[in-house]
């Protein structure tokens, strides 16, 4: 009889996801959800992920540079105060070189990712940047 493994308990704070493109925020979504041990909160309209961020707890935010409503930057700035204990991953297709300056004074963006990019590549950054000891892990 194999001896119980000793199983840690998931992190209680999220990953949210917020990309105008429903597809790619759907798969990623399920994706993460799937593979790594803590809630996914995926979102299209970057208002509403604000409106949602105090009652979800984020550990990390995955936030797409162009969308309609906001740019990534302005996002996370709002984001930030509504989320103050979260860091944040920006995601492009295009060179986001020409924005330096800005995103070099986001005090909590911690990485960077160019699109296109798998599940796997977004859910190691995530593990790599999370704040804190609740970090999640793959799931078995």
């Amino acid at each position: 009889m194999k001896p119980a493994r000793k199983k840690t308990a998931a992190p209680s704070r999220s990953v949210v996801i917020v990309d105008d493109q429903k597809p790619f925020v759907d798969l990623m979504a399920k994706m993460i959800g799937d593979n790594l041990d803590c809630p996914v909160h995926p979102f299209t309209r970057p208002t509403d992920a604000l409106r949602s961020l105090p009652k979800i707890a984020p550990g990390v935010i995955v936030t797409d540079y162009y969308m309609p409503q906001m740019n990534g930057i302005e996002f996370i700035r709002e984001a930030s105060a509504l989320a103050p204990e979260a860091v944040f991953i920006i995601v492009s297709g295009h060179d986001l070189d020409m924005f330096d300056d800005e995103l070099s004074r986001l005090k909590r963006l911690r990485m960077r990712i160019q699109k296109p990019f798998g599940w796997r590549p977004l859910a190691e950054a995530v593990i790599q940047v999370w704040p804190g000891k609740d970090t999640p892990s793959f799931r078995e």
